[in-house]
């Protein structure tokens, strides 16, 4: 299984270049799609997920052309996107039983089957006679890996769905993603470094609508280790080091600024080497001056 992307442009009607030839191939897995708020994320998702149409380019899933054959897509695609509505009189069981039966499952047995199964893997089945008004905000964002899943999906598609979840919930959602992610075609669009570098063995950095970066997540640090530094610097320094040097983050410790640098060779001045990031690789590209290829 596996997902091409090619040459993918997409121009709002207010003159907004949402993609600007987006070119990406996944295979089966988790892929990381990473990017700040308003890169071209969602953007994207909503065009692998036929709801909104691309200007130019192609998109095939196996020989499935995605952008002609909506319908045929719809039939092996789940979809969780960034905000997404629930019924909040109505319990996990009852919603989830409804939502089959609109996707095609009429069969009453094998329905019950179903979400029995599902709520049981998105670890439910104990809260499903509960109204989904009284669910915490991870048990909501299971509930909706829960949906998208009714279909046996070949591509699966969540849009930041780890935002606002605390610690344990987040974790109890890498696991339930990365099991899904053994047998499916997994995009996982987030702004979030820690949820690529914890679920992801492919991805991509987006910005404005184009690609960035694009490889495996060590790979991708690995391209700069060695070139990384740390200096902490007072506040009314902060504009002059930036003057004079490639800063690709700034982070307060103790109320003191920390910057990471990027440079070939060891600047001095006080400047210490770190072990890179992924974190350090992100920044590097959205706010620094790369120093390496696309292709990781």
């Amino acid at each position: 299984m596996k997902l091409i992307i090619s040459n993918l442009s997409k121009t709002y009607a207010n003159g907004v270049k949402a993609l600007n030839k987006v070119s990406l191939d996944i295979p089966t897995g988790m892929f990381g799609l990473l990017g700040p708020n308003g890169a071209g994320k969602s953007s994207l998702m909503r065009t692998l997920a036929t709801l909104q149409e691309a200007d130019e380019g192609t998109i095939t899933l196996d020989n499935l052309n995605v952008l002609t054959h909506k319908n045929e897509v719809r039939k092996v695609l789940g979809y969780l996107p960034q905000e997404f509505g629930l019924y909040p009189r109505i319990s996990a069981e009852m919603l989830l039983n409804h939502l089959a039966v609109l996707k095609g499952i009429t069969k009453r047995n094998e329905r019950r089957e179903i979400v029995k199964a599902l709520l049981h893997k998105t670890n439910l089945y104990q809260a499903r006679t509960q109204n989904l008004k009284g669910f915490s905000g991870g048990m909501k964002q299971r509930f909706g890996i829960a949906q998208a899943l009714l279909s046996n999906p070949k591509l699966l598609i969540v849009d930041e769905p780890t935002a606002g979840l605390d610690p344990a919930e987040r974790n109890r959602f890498y696991n339930l993603l990365s099991e899904l992610g053994e047998n499916t075609v997994v995009i996982l669009s987030t702004h979030i470094v820690d949820d690529i570098k914890e679920l992801c063995t492919n991805m991509a950095i987006i910005n404005q609508g184009e690609v960035l970066l694009k490889g495996n997540p060590l790979a991708v640090i690995q391209q700069i280790e060695g070139k990384v530094y740390e200096k902490a610097v007072q506040k009314s320094e902060l504009e002059d080091y930036k003057q004079n040097y490639n800063v690709i983050s700034e982070k307060l410790f103790l109320g003191k600024p920390i910057l990471h640098i990027l440079s070939d060779n060891n600047p001095g001045n006080g400047f210490k080497p770190i072990e890179a990031s992924l974190e350090d690789r992100y920044f590097s590209e959205i706010f620094g001056k790369s120093l390496n290829p696309i292709n990781a």
